[in-house]
């Protein structure tokens, strides 16, 4: 039941992307202003928007959900449910003067994204040269697990407003790139359980370690929406994990931006 709903999560979130990508592909159309036509065309005086009242920087909140691509059959089969995530960032906005429907953005802040397990233990606390994925249907096993990871991010955006005079109720689109560095790698497994699935102790065992993880990261990123809500994509260009530690395996995030911008 857990492979089913991931690869179902997996193909869902993979369309979702595609999808936001097209609707970005908009974004130069849209700021496209058709000419007027006559016998001798005459430029068409550009529109100036009043922009006294939008912010300048702003917060950038997104929750979402992560699918680990290329993940072999003996992981994917067990990862189980929601793989949750959250990121929080501090963004700087600047309209472009020769056409204030576009703007670049920078900004930093966090991301933290979480995949669960089910019956399925990842060894990053030992000192072996290969990442181990323990199956523990047979043995001990937690009835919850997860690997957690947080990166300190930079996201830059090129975006586009239908009417920048009210970023707030308006169409609105967004391109761009974010880097990342790794602060935090962890598991974390609660209740554990015999293979019967009596419960052996309550308590909550953590276990921290970066070795395995890539101390870096790269993503592309779309958004798209309306207002203060858009639907965001990120598609990781590096791997998790170091190369030759463990498959290679990259990170797909889909889910919902609350901003002002």
């Amino acid at each position: 039941m857990g492979a089913a709903i991931f690869a179902a999560q997996e193909y869902i979130m993979r369309k979702l992307f595609v999808m936001i990508l097209a609707l970005t592909a908009t974004l130069s159309t849209l700021a496209q202003e058709t000419p007027a036509t006559s016998l001798e065309p005459t430029p068409k005086k550009k529109k100036v928007y009043d922009l006294s009242k939008r912010a300048s920087d702003h917060f950038m909140f997104q929750i979402g959900l992560n699918s680990w691509l290329g993940a072999p059959d003996s992981i994917a089969n067990k990862i189980s449910g929601l793989q949750r995530s959250a990121n929080l960032y501090l963004m700087l906005d600047r309209p472009f003067k020769g056409n204030q429907q576009l703007s670049i953005a920078a900004g930093i802040g966090i991301g933290v994204s979480n995949i669960y397990f089910e019956k399925m233990n990842v060894d990053i606390g030992s000192d072996n040269t290969v990442l181990r994925f323990i199956n523990t249907d047979s043995t001990n096993n937690y009835k919850k697990y997860k690997v957690t990871t947080a990166f300190l991010e930079a996201p830059l955006e090129l975006r586009f407003a239908k009417n920048p005079s009210t970023p707030n109720k308006t169409f609105k689109a967004a391109v761009g790139v974010k880097f990342g560095t790794l602060v935090n790698a962890h598991t974390k497994g609660k209740n554990l359980r015999n293979s019967s699935g009596n419960t052996i102790n309550t308590r909550t065992d953590k276990v921290l370690s970066k070795n395995y993880f890539s101390s870096t990261r790269l993503a592309a990123t779309a958004r798209v929406g309306y207002g203060n809500f858009t639907l965001f994509g990120a598609y990781n260009l590096t791997d998790i994990f170091k190369a030759g530690v463990a498959a290679d395996i990259k990170g797909l995030q889909m889910g919902l931006t609350i901003s002002g911008l």
